[in-house]
């Protein structure tokens, strides 16, 4: 979560955030500016990447879908839910969901959040352990840079092996990314977040080395990164800087172009639930810059998907069509 100005910004007890929530306080003329305050209701929930403006007409008990649009005028929404852009409402929950609930509270909830912690700290220091072996691994290479070829053609081959330990560095993370992706339980189709099977997952999110990756954005490196990570990805695909958040589940054909910022989710937290489901990318398929591909889809060779558009889960892109919008429609 981000915010222009913490101080302004206030979010209610029992809201829950996925991830990529962006609370804007300022408004900024060509003359002027002005700063606002933010205020979320209690008991919301917010897929990824909403971005919540000042004077946004939400209030209590709603779910705000990915990528959705808040609404700025109108009446307040209060126990709904909201998709898309611009914003229409559908139910605020499903009933296969509530199977869960007992989990959130009372006795339950204070077992899984102690069980969860205890998890969580074991994370920690696998995170830093892993981190502090990177280090360690860049640290010997550049030493031994400056130690054995400091007198020979010194400038040149320094550089070299600077460069290397960067190189190496990423692939290092890959390959820690991809180990832990092998011996841990595949995701479940669906879950509680108080569910063991899920800690696992959210524990490869935290060891995801994307920020590695990036400084092979637009090269032939980037795929051979998947695939160690776990990604089934083809030949001659061109990623300019996609996220894929689930390896394992994630199936990209030849000759797809993966454009920058877009991503492929396999996976959802909706209201306290998990679920997950495997996408495929058939051959020669686009995402536009910022496009959103979630869980469960299935888009056909050539197909290509518009900047900016969300595909939502369970979609069936044919061949060969262009799908745009969010949520994504044949165009």
């Amino acid at each position: 979560m981000t915010t222009s100005n913490p101080f302004l910004s206030r979010v209610g007890t029992g809201t829950m955030v996925a991830d990529g929530l962006n609370m804007v306080n300022d408004e900024i003329s060509s003359s002027s500016f002005r700063v606002s305050q933010v205020t979320i209701g209690p008991n919301n929930f917010f897929g990824n990447y909403v971005t919540y403006p000042s004077g946004g007409r939400t209030g209590d008990n709603c779910l705000l879908a990915i990528k959705a649009m808040v609404p700025l005028d109108g009446k307040i929404r209060e126990g709904v839910g909201l998709l898309g852009s611009p914003s229409f409402e559908i139910p605020r929950s499903v009933e296969r969901d509530s199977r869960y609930d007992h989990l959130r509270k009372g006795e339950a909830l204070r077992r899984g959040l102690a069980a969860k912690n205890r998890f969580n700290r074991r994370t920690i220091g696998m995170f830093l352990f892993t981190r502090w072996a990177g280090i360690f691994l860049i640290t010997v290479i550049d030493v031994a840079a400056v130690e054995f070829y400091y007198d020979v053609l010194a400038h040149t081959i320094m550089a070299a092996l600077f460069a290397l330990s960067v190189v190496a560095a990423a692939v290092y993370y890959a390959l820690v990314e991809g180990f832990m992706e092998r011996i841990s339980p595949p995701p479940p189709a669906i879950c509680s977040i108080y569910d063991p099977r899920f800690w696992w997952v959210e524990r490869i999110w935290k060891l995801h080395p994307i920020h590695f990756l990036h400084m092979f954005d637009g090269t032939p490196f980037r795929s051979v990164m998947w695939r160690l990570i776990g990604v089934r990805i083809g030949r001659r695909v061109f990623d300019d800087g996609v996220y894929i958040s689930e390896p394992t589940l994630t199936v990209v054909g030849d000759e797809c172009v993966l454009n920058h910022a877009s991503m492929i989710q396999c996976d959802s937290q909706e209201d306290g639930t998990y679920k997950s489901g495997r996408s495929t990318l058939g051959a020669g398929c686009t995402l536009g810059v910022n496009a959103f591909v979630h869980y469960g889809v299935t888009m056909g060779g050539g197909s290509v998907l518009a900047a900016d558009s969300f595909l939502m889960k369970g979609e069936e892109v044919p061949a060969h069509a262009r799908w745009a919008g969010n949520p994504a429609r044949e165009m």
